[in-house]
């Protein structure tokens, strides 16, 4: 299948063009930076803006999955980035079509930070409520939309080797436990989630079993 990953040069995002090219399948990428993606003969590679719509267009168009893995590296500095997102993607929806968007996010987006226990409550209050807050304003966003969307909210990401299926849980209830995942585990969850999705239009939290 025909899988674009926005946001493919670092990360969750490498690792899911990895992984899907692994699996047998025809990649595209859309990223600011092209030097650490891969030489394959299956992937694509387009240098362009996950905020410009026609950058977004150009590379969607065709796809049978779309996976969205941008971030902000360890800054934590206000950002419009998610919000800038949502806007070029929903001008550029057209080329979406109904196939499944798969969105990275977190746990502590929207009304998943309820679910925080006290002390990263505060943390996030301390250092990531900004970005947060425009995951939130993004993530609201495509919940109102008409599209295929599934918002996956790992925990916090690691770069440890995989140990298995991820926890998966979307139902949220007070004192869940929603811990440290890595970054290729969840990459494995959301190309799995392309190839079969079973969890469109909703939240899942992961975190290593």
């Amino acid at each position: 299948m025909n899988i674009t990953i926005i946001g493919a040069s670092a990360g969750v995002g490498l690792a899911c063009t990895t992984e899907a090219l692994a699996r047998g399948h025809q990649v595209t990428t859309l990223s600011r930076r092209v030097d650490t993606l891969p030489a394959h003969p299956a992937l694509t590679v387009r240098q362009g803006s996950a905020t410009q719509a026609d950058d977004l267009r150009a590379a969607i168009t065709g796809a049978n999955a779309v996976l969205v893995t941008l971030g902000t590296g360890s800054s934590i500095k206000p950002t419009t980035l998610y919000t800038d997102f949502a806007t070029a993607l929903l001008e550029a929806r057209d080329a979406l079509g109904d196939a499944p968007l798969i969105v990275l996010t977190g746990f502590g987006a929207s009304e998943s930070a309820a679910y925080h226990g006290w002390l990263t409550s505060l943390l996030f209050r301390l250092f990531l409520k900004d970005v947060y807050a425009d995951k939130s304003v993004m993530e609201g966003r495509l919940v109102a939309s008409d599209l295929n969307w599934m918002l996956v909210r790992p925990g916090v990401l690691t770069n440890g080797a995989p140990s298995g299926p991820p926890r998966v849980q979307t139902d949220y209830v007070q004192g869940m436990k929603v811990g440290s995942i890595p970054r290729r585990t969840v990459a494995r969850f959301m190309v799995a989630q392309a190839e079969q999705p079973t969890y469109l239009h909703q939240k899942p939290a992961l975190s290593a079993r």
